[in-house]
């Protein structure tokens, strides 16, 4: 059965001016689509461009140049204000930092109502808070937390806000910008797991950015590998896993550290030489197809090259 493609990001850039002459291209030319109700993980180190992917497929930032469509239309293309307040409805994002995306200021019960009375969601002002206390209660908070301040909160709870403020306005796509990276290991899990029970529940699509590698397994559909901008492999989360094809993918990989300290203490750990891709001037560099679904940045020899070594 074919899957229903919701956005489809082709040959995005991102590049910063920062002092001339020079240019940060902190994406450049990526290109992957996300399917209805699947969660696409995006890996890679810090500074890769990650989040400035995600940052641009919701319009935080102006794409330099490539396209976003989201349900057939350009994201990025001139719109109206009712056409970005849609557009804002649909696509949601949930930040990194649960302390300083909280205004501090502003009661729990403003925040999450936020979305919903700039797109008028309640007749009421007690349909207003009944909606907050049904928000609250679906992250796994308590409806007398509506009148506190985000100061009173742990950094796992402030996330559970956060959650909800995104969830306020029913979007059908969230971005959830390294959303556990700031919080305790054992909080983390009980995020994750929350995020993947409200997507069941309300059939949302995530694009899953992180860079925990074992965490973005155990919840991503599929992942993509980024590095220096570029997006160098893509492919099914168990795909990835078991056979990791581009070098970069397989240096990533061996960091992971594992949980029996006699091997944890002989194994070698793979380290990335970008030097190993001598292309010649002229030749194609792109995002060829290794094996049904696995996708790796390569030229037309190095193709050759990884399907000979899956082979064998």
């Amino acid at each position: 059965m074919e899957q229903d493609k919701l956005l489809e990001i082709k040959n995005l850039k991102q590049y910063f001016n920062v002092g001339r002459p020079s240019m940060v291209k902190a994406v450049d030319d990526v290109s992957f689509d996300i399917y209805k109700g699947e969660t696409l993980g995006l890996v890679g180190e810090s500074g890769c461009g990650k989040s400035t992917t995600g940052r641009t497929i919701i319009r935080l930032y102006d794409a330099t140049d490539g396209e976003v469509i989201f349900k057939g239309e350009n994201v990025h293309g001139r719109k109206s204000k009712k056409e970005l307040k849609n557009f804002n409805r649909s696509m949601q994002m949930i930040f990194q930092d649960p302390y300083a995306s909280l205004n501090p200021r502003m009661k729990v019960a403003d925040i999450i109502a936020e979305g919903i009375d700039i797109h008028g969601l309640a007749k009421t002002q007690q349909e207003r808070m009944d909606m907050v206390y049904n928000l609250l209660e679906t992250v796994g908070l308590n409806r007398e937390h509506a009148n506190r301040y985000p100061h009173e909160f742990s950094g796992g709870q402030r996330q559970r806000i956060g959650i909800a403020r995104a969830l306020a306005v029913q979007p059908e796509f969230i971005i959830a910008d390294e959303p556990i990276s700031a919080l305790d290991v054992s909080i983390q899990a009980q995020v994750v797991n929350l995020l993947k029970k409200l997507q069941k529940e309300k059939g949302l699509t995530y694009l899953f950015i992180a860079h925990d590698l074992s965490m973005v397994k155990y919840i991503s559909d599929r992942i993509g590998v980024m590095y220096f901008g570029k997006l160098v492999e893509l492919a099914t989360s168990d795909e990835l896993y078991e056979n990791p094809i581009h070098p970069y993918t397989q240096s990533l990989l061996s960091a992971i550290p594992l949980p029996d300290p006699e091997l944890e203490r002989t194994r070698k750990r793979k380290v990335y030489d970008p030097s190993v891709h001598n292309y010649a001037e002229g030749e194609e560099v792109k995002m060829r197809e290794v094996a049904p679904g696995h996708f790796v940045l390569c030229s037309e020899a190095e193709l050759k090259q990884y399907q000979a070594s899956r082979a064998k």
